[in-house]
């Protein structure tokens, strides 16, 4: 290839404009779409109109509740197992951790579905043990409480995230110094390692609220059927009732979700700011402290509370799937795989679901290797500012709640494409492009790393004996990043396949999600159906995460976001 098609860089002159379709097509475009639809509809005074809506502050209210609600239970939680699986001599540590996170990776309205399945006068698994509830007990996660509830349990494995990686970088030297001076293990616990990890908490916590604000899948499940709203279920309702108004309502409700998101993450820069948390040793060394005699009991506590969270859930949707019909008792004589023949073999829009959902993955965990590897090579070997603003144009996408990022593609494709002519809403297409933008920073995350961490003298070599881009990143860069990237398909596959809050809005008659078909089955009364179909589901993501975590040993440091 002539020098003229490089630049001085030795990057090819079409990198820069591939990297800037990229960003302004799967980020710039549509938040700006939604920006300005926004403006247009203050200017209008469709906003005081909404404003004056009281749903519209019961939807607020309802979402402020629910997270803040949340919140604490994920901070108890998901701290106190960072506490103990980090610093304490817990045995089976590892294990306890994969299923602890095991909850963020699957879907939200599974979620809802597995622990409706395990409470409630109807469930099957209590009637099966013959501690079901009395019928016409109310169930009592259709409340704001269960909603909170859920929310923490589904949030926690973030606080455990983010404590967790402050734990590990507390300096060795700084507890061994409080030991020899007489301190007690407690007395360490309490005024050294705990005031150290309170970044992780507070910043793990704050994820936490923003996550449970932009949350649609528990808050739809558990929610619309007791009236109660939150403002992404707001949102879904406005657009189920499609009118004049519409596309003015959400995004003017969208801009306040991401407003309401944006104050949860400045409380937690207020709350740090001015404290100084640096710690001074050799990081990356855990302060491991004895249980001792307790160590036994706090074992039981741990894996009993993995049990309620998880495995609970999970017999209880697996007893559901198995039962006849939503309420039967199951017994030998009336357990049955009618439920996954339908959803499997007969129900078409099951059928359809899972094509659809394993082809969108596919799509985009293929489609986003592709771009992560051009775009992380671009980020990294570039010497100018603007590698940092495409990078976090690139990540602001997953930053924001989901519902946000479906209102932003509806609004920017709603009408045809200019000069084309052709429209892609009610498409898959649109879908596509949806999944593109919401886990590009997903997959270029451990491509970066990994470009990080390669020796820019291997590339330099290959570039002086002669071999061009192509020759360059075919014999040299893809292979040395091939386990990183190769996680990255498998983490978006993951993730894209059993998406619900985009597709919720965005999907139409031949186009649904398994997301979408578990709550519309749900919704029509088969539960049956919709627990045969979370199970489903349930398998494919611990098949998944099993697969990543196999790989772990080869991957880069932090590719897997459930490992040190």
């Amino acid at each position: 290839m002539p020098s003229s098609a490089y630049s001085r860089n030795s990057q090819p002159r079409w990198l820069f404009p591939f990297v800037a379709i990229v960003i302004v097509v799967l980020s710039v475009l549509p938040l700006a779409r939604l920006t300005v639809t926004g403006i247009a509809s203050a200017l209008k005074g469709d906003a005081g109109r909404l404003l004056a809506d009281p749903a519209l502050w019961d939807a607020t209210l309802n979402t402020l509740t629910t997270s803040f609600l949340g919140l604490v239970a994920a901070a108890i939680l998901g701290g106190s197992f960072a506490v103990l699986l980090t610093l304490f001599d817990v045995r089976g540590r590892n294990a306890l951790g994969f299923l602890f996170m095991l909850p963020m990776m699957i879907p939200p309205q599974v979620t809802a579905l597995s622990w409706i399945g395990l409470t409630g006068p109807s469930s099957t698994l209590l009637k099966a043990i013959g501690m079901a509830p009395p019928l016409g007990s109310p169930q009592p996660l259709y409340s704001i409480g269960g909603i909170a509830l859920l929310f923490g349990v589904q949030h926690a494995p973030l606080v455990y995230l983010a404590m967790r990686a402050g734990l590990l970088a507390l300096p060795k030297e700084g507890v061994e110094a409080a030991r020899l001076s007489g301190a007690s293990s407690w007395r360490v616990l309490i005024d050294i390692v705990l005031p150290l990890a309170t970044p992780g908490l507070v910043a793990g916590a704050a994820i936490a609220f923003v996550s449970g604000i932009g949350n649609f899948g528990i808050p739809a499940i558990l929610g619309i059927p007791a009236s109660i709203y939150t403002l992404p279920t707001l949102i879904y309702s406005k657009f189920a009732s499609f009118g004049p108004t519409t596309f003015s309502d959400i995004s003017i409700i969208s801009a306040l979700i991401t407003l309401l998101a944006l104050v949860g993450l400045s409380v937690e820069a207020r709350v740090l700011r001015g404290r100084d948390f640096r710690a001074i040793g050799h990081s990356g060394q855990v302060a491991l402290f004895t249980l001792s005699r307790h160590r036994l009991a706090v074992e039981v506590l741990l894996w009993g509370l993995t049990c309620v969270i998880l495995v609970l859930p999970f017999l209880a949707l697996l007893a559901s799937s198995l039962a006849p019909a939503y309420g039967v008792p199951l017994t030998v004589e009336t357990a049955t795989l009618h439920a996954y023949e339908e959803v499997l073999l007969r129900q078409s829009v099951t059928q359809t679901a899972f094509a659809n959902s394993l082809t969108l993955a596919l799509a985009t965990a293929l489609g986003l290797l592709l771009i992560s590897v051009l775009l992380g090579y671009y980020i990294v070997q570039t010497r100018s500012r603007l590698a940092g603003v495409v990078g976090a144009l690139a990540e602001i996408p997953y930053a924001l709640p989901g519902i946000v990022l479906a209102v932003a593609f509806i609004l920017l494709f709603a009408a045809p494409l200019p000069v084309l002519g052709v429209s892609i809403y009610g498409t898959v297409w649109i879908i596509l492009i949806a999944y593109l933008s919401s886990f590009l920073a997903v997959s270029l995350k451990p491509v970066v790393s990994a470009y990080r961490q390669l020796d820019p003298s291997l590339e330099e070599a290959a570039r002086l004996a002669g071999a061009d881009f192509s020759r360059r990143m075919r014999d040299v860069m893809v292979p040395m990043i091939a386990p990183a990237a190769g996680s990255s398909v498998i983490l978006v596959f993951l993730i894209a396949c059993n998406e619900l809050t985009i597709s919720a809005l965005l999907w139409s008659a031949g186009t649904q999600t398994l997301g979408v078909a578990s709550y519309n089955l749900d919704d029509s009364g088969s539960f049956n159906l919709a627990a045969a179909l979370s199970v489903l589901v349930v398998l494919l993501v611990v098949v998944l995460m099993l697969s990543l975590e196999l790989m772990a040993r080869r991957l880069p440091v932090g590719a897997l976001p459930w490992r040190r």
